[in-house]
């Protein structure tokens, strides 16, 4: 086995020394919940086991209900985002499972996260409720998509610039939006909550997954801001940011990549809507992956982004022409400037007709 990159190493010995002084002062492991999905077979459970300070018995009342309300200011809450990042998280700790009043043990990863797969789980399609528990600790409800065996459509929506004007990746604004801002000061792209939500009419029980090279740290101000502004529910496939075994940083494009194939592997039946913009790669990822898997694309939505909001992603404008070249054909690929003009020509693909100009 290979030796862990020095970062991974470096990281791992920083959090160690910030783990043994919060327990020595009493901070215990308490669970965050992070949408999962699954099949009629298998169940994919997301979270995090983070340690959290504990009230004290001389504490005053109103110091012990604040510090018992940490982890759900931090998950419900919180107003600024970089509080998300101020986070101690229990590496390679036990958690308890529960589905179906039946227990599954699983341990965390080095950051603290659990993603883990339980199969013969018993749930039926749509969103079902487990637990996530670590172990001597009180449970959390977490939240998962099951997907019924005979369906057959489903949609995959980048996050940044696709449903909200975030103006990545530039790395200030990027910065400012990702640790700063409420969730609330953030724009909604306009008619994509109403294109998904007709495009998953049509398709009753069909999922939709946001897919973002974003923090895992943010999933509850993503969340609040889909539920917000009216999006359909979904699981998020988000990543975990800093030193990996092998560099520095994880690469988000990497990360997209493999989530789609994966997607692919778990729903061999499902042929996918891929919505993203062309502020970043998803272009080029979509249409590498529509190349090797024609099979299972329906189409290919890209949201353009104005001349304004290129600068502030590439710096430069980035002509309306380029794209074609960027997007493989196996698989129809479509352009508008939000959701009200994709939706019309993402139907006429879905239904057979072709595309609008």
């Amino acid at each position: 086995m290979a030796r862990p990159h020095a970062a991974a190493l470096v990281e791992d010995a920083v959090n160690r020394k910030i783990t043994d002084v919060l327990r020595g002062r009493g901070w215990e492991p308490s669970a965050i919940a992070h949408p999962g999905y699954g099949s009629e077979s298998f169940v994919r459970v997301l979270g995090r086991i983070l340690l959290t300070r504990v009230p004290m018995p001389d504490d005053e009342p109103d110091a012990q209900a604040q510090a018992a309300s940490t982890l759900r200011e931090r998950a419900e809450a919180q107003v600024r985002g970089w509080r998300a990042f101020m986070t101690a998280q229990a590496a390679d700790a036990e958690a308890v499972i529960t589905v179906g009043g039946r227990e599954h043990r699983t341990r965390t990863d080095r950051s603290g996260y659990i993603d883990t797969v339980i199969e013969d789980h018993g749930l039926q399609p749509g969103w079902q409720r487990l637990t996530i528990a670590p172990v001597g600790g009180d449970p959390v409800p977490a939240d998962v998509y099951i997907v019924a065996a005979d369906q057959t459509f489903g949609v995959v929506s980048d996050i940044d610039d696709t449903v909200m004007i975030t103006a990545l990746p530039r790395p200030l604004i990027a910065a400012w939006n990702t640790f700063v801002l409420h969730e609330q000061a953030r724009s909604v792209v306009p008619g994509m909550a109403p294109m998904y939500r007709d495009l998953l009419a049509d398709h009753p029980g069909a999922p939709i997954f946001y897919l973002s090279t974003g923090a895992w740290n943010t999933c509850g101000n993503l969340t609040r801001f889909l539920r917000r502004h009216g999006y359909p529910a979904g699981p998020l496939l988000l990543t975990d940011w800093g030193p990996t075994n092998t560099g520095w940083f994880r690469s988000g494009q990497d990360h997209k990549r493999e989530s789609l194939h994966r997607l692919t592997r778990e729903f061999p039946h499902i042929q996918w809507v891929l919505v993203g913009d062309d502020g970043q790669h998803d272009p080029k990822i979509y249409g590498d992956f529509a190349r090797d898997r024609a099979d299972v694309v329906r189409a290919i939505g890209i949201r353009e982004l104005t001349p304004a909001e290129q600068v502030l992603s590439h710096g430069i404008p980035v002509s309306n022409e380029g794209f074609a070249p960027r997007v493989a054909r196996p698989a129809p690929a479509v352009r508008a400037p939000d959701g009200y003009g994709l939706l019309p020509k993402l139907k006429a693909i879905l239904s057979g007709a072709e595309p609008l100009a």
